[in-house]
């Protein structure tokens, strides 16, 4: 019996073929002040054609220590594919960007990729922090046993679309 992928069923373009997700519902905390992998946050898809495009979501429940930046990048395998334009000397050029919180933020990133591949494509978030600041996510700075406390989760979604 012959399976087909649903990337052979003919659909017309700007179908979705195949859904991965990754859910992170641990903890993870860095103080680098350079871009470290976010364990947890990342995921590999194998598009069915080189003219698939690949649309990546991510939502990350994030902190940092009180006035210190934090900053993120989008990865597929090792290359950072949303970054903004080089700033000043020195200012970190990122995917998403921003201060502490002290209760925590969501971040959102979205992004349509063309990798232009048949082989298997990992995407990831990296993160670091501003020196002598720790970066957190899925929890506070404030991690107290206090009602008003809570944990969060992260995501990292990857749909292959047909091109």
């Amino acid at each position: 019996m012959a399976i087909s992928r649903i990337g052979d069923a003919g659909l017309p373009a700007g179908s979705v073929l195949q859904v991965v997700q990754t859910v992170k519902t641990d903890t993870f905390a860095t103080t680098s002040t350079s871009f470290v992998d976010i364990t947890g946050v990342s995921v590999a898809i194998t598009p069915s054609s080189t003219s698939s495009k690949i649309l990546i979501q991510v939502q990350l429940q994030t902190n940092a220590t009180y006035t210190y930046a934090k900053f993120f990048n989008l990865i597929r395998g090792s290359t950072s594919i949303l970054v903004a334009d080089t700033g000043e000397s020195s200012q970190t050029e990122s995917t998403v960007y921003g201060r502490d919180e002290a209760f925590g933020e969501v971040y959102y990133v979205g992004f349509l990729d063309s990798p232009n591949s048949t082989s298997e494509q990992t995407y990831k978030m990296q993160g670091s922090v501003q020196s002598a600041g720790q970066l957190t996510i899925n929890y506070t700075q404030v991690n107290t046993n206090a009602a008003y406390i809570g944990r969060g989760t992260s995501t990292i979604t990857a749909m292959e679309i047909a091109g």
